[in-house]
């Protein structure tokens, strides 16, 4: 099992990547509060090479010793990922395509249900991989765990249920199978959840009983501190590495970087810099100069930020999409528009397909650098070609469009998305609700309240508290009754209608 960190710039939308090192499974974010924020670097969970990243994922898995079934011509774990990941009934759950599956096609195997879990979580479905745990269990002895195995649901539940679910799995787990992997995600789970002094225990236990020996839980605790924003405490985990000889990789060297920077000390960050390339151990890869370019940004110094991009640029591999979405975010954010398309242009030219993620880093650079018509016409390409219309990069466009008063266009960008077979989700009703609400378009403010409140796939939306305040405001206003009327239906239909604070507003 391995860990890989992720650098994420907090300015644009997050694109997870992935770097492969030797260590334990731990996770990590940092959140600095500044408008161009530091990286968010985080490591992440894998089993023999993984995915994950504030979500975990399994991968690579090796033969488990489950049982080998009689194979007919099979369908692929890939088919299997498609069907949980796109169920039309999200209340069936990933237990009822398992159960089909068996009865229609083959019994599954662990390496198979565990690539789907790697799978739905690299993208986030993190209940529907838990759910396939949940499926697993149910079927009594049929599959062995390992303590990866072990380590990865732990980390699903803590996301998916809270910590305190976490805390009773780790209780209930066999003190065989509490290894440094589980620990480990029990450090993540806590330092997610900002328990300091739990975190911190943790990590004690670990070195008491010898699993702290390398980097990594020294690495999520520095990025637990630099989110509490005790940069104190990042100096003295450095330090205490160096006390108890645990050699830093790649992923120490980048939270310290942004560590110094996130206190201004750009003469302490070089030097780390230059202790870094010093390391034998070490060896700097693209995520330390998309990280040094971002704190060069943010210190202001643009000429430093554009050397470390261009070092990035020659550390890049032609199989990882993901320094394509962090070069395109960070030359936008420095309105550098022909290296912008330079980099885009490469990225195309390296893959044959771009994914959404690819296009929605491009999108947000061009919205950054005012190039609406670079941004419509990526668009139409993007809308006329992806066989999966993803409604963020539809909510991307119109929120520009909303953001210069042009509702209209914001309207039209989301009937063609509908048109296209897209699926708006109630954000994106939001969005443009905002739009009409600045026109003191009342009926059309109300219809996108009605819609993100009929959405299908999602039963707790409910509106912001302001948003009711403004169109009841508006309602008043105009003088009409009907609208209040439809406004008190919205909030019924949302089951927020005896909430005291929404009870409140119209007694005002």
């Amino acid at each position: 099992m391995y860990l890989q960190a992720t650098v994420y710039p907090a300015t644009w939308p997050p694109h997870r990547h992935r770097l492969p090192s030797n260590g334990s499974s731990l996770c990590s974010g940092i959140t600095p509060g500044w408008r161009l924020r530091a990286p968010l670097i985080r490591t992440e969970w894998r089993q023999c090479g993984a995915t994950g990243a504030v979500r975990c994922s399994a991968s690579k898995f090796y033969n488990y010793g489950t049982v080998d079934y009689e194979r007919r011509p099979a369908l692929k774990w890939s088919t299997l990922y498609r069907r949980i990941s796109t169920m039309e009934n999200v209340n069936d759950g990933s237990s009822f395509v398992l159960d089909r599956w068996e009865d229609e096609e083959r019994k599954l195997s662990k390496w198979e249900l565990f690539r789907v879990i790697k799978e739905l979580r690299k993208f986030g479905r993190l209940t529907r991989a838990l759910e396939i745990y949940e499926w697993m269990a149910s079927q009594g002895d049929r599959f062995t765990y390992t303590s990866s195995d072990k380590a990865v649901q732990l980390d699903l539940i803590a996301k998916v249920h809270g910590i305190s679910h976490a805390e009773d799995y780790f209780a209930k787990t066999p003190d065989l199978l509490k290894d440094k992997r589980v620990y480990g995600a029990l450090l993540h789970a806590y330092s997610q959840s900002k328990f300091r002094k739990k975190a911190e225990a943790t990590l004690e236990t670990m070195k008491a009983k010898g699993y702290a020996y390398d980097a990594l839980p020294y690495n999520v605790m520095m990025t637990f501190y630099m989110n509490i924003e005790d940069h104190d405490m990042v100096n003295s985990m450095i330090n205490e590495m160096k006390e108890r000889n645990v050699n830093f990789d790649v992923f120490t060297y980048n939270i310290w970087i942004t560590n110094c920077a996130t206190v201004g000390n750009m003469t302490e960050m070089e030097r780390v810099v230059q202790e870094m390339t010093t390391d034998s151990g070490v060896i700097a890869n693209w995520t330390t100069y998309t990280t040094l370019a971002t704190m060069y940004i943010r210190l202001g110094d643009i000429d430093k930020a554009l050397n470390g991009l261009r070092e990035a640029e020659r550390r890049m591999t032609s199989r990882d999409r993901s320094p394509f979405h962090y070069l395109l975010g960070l030359y936008g954010s420095i309105g550098k528009r022909d290296e912008v398309y330079r980099i885009w242009n490469r990225y195309k030219s390296a893959f044959p397909v771009i994914m959404n993620s690819g296009y929605q880093s491009m999108l947000s650079s061009l919205v950054k650098l005012g190039d609406t018509e670079g941004v419509e016409k990526i668009y139409d390409g993007w809308l006329s070609t992806s066989s999966k219309l993803d409604p963020r990069l539809c909510n991307l466009i119109m929120r520009c469009y909303v953001r210069e008063g042009y509702v209209s266009k914001a309207k039209s960008v989301l009937d063609r998305f509908v048109g296209k077979g897209g699926k708006p989700k109630p954000l994106s009703w939001e969005i443009l609700f905002e739009g009409f609400l600045k026109g003191k378009q009342l009926p059309e403010a109300l219809s996108c309240m009605e819609s993100a409140a009929s959405y299908d796939g999602v039963s707790n939306w409910q509106p912001k508290p302001d948003d009711v305040a403004n169109i009841l405001a508006l309602s008043r206003e105009l003088g009409s009754k009907e609208s209040v009327e439809i406004l008190i239906d919205v909030l019924r239909r949302s089951k927020c209608h005896d909430k005291e604070e929404y009870v409140s507003l119209f007694a005002s």
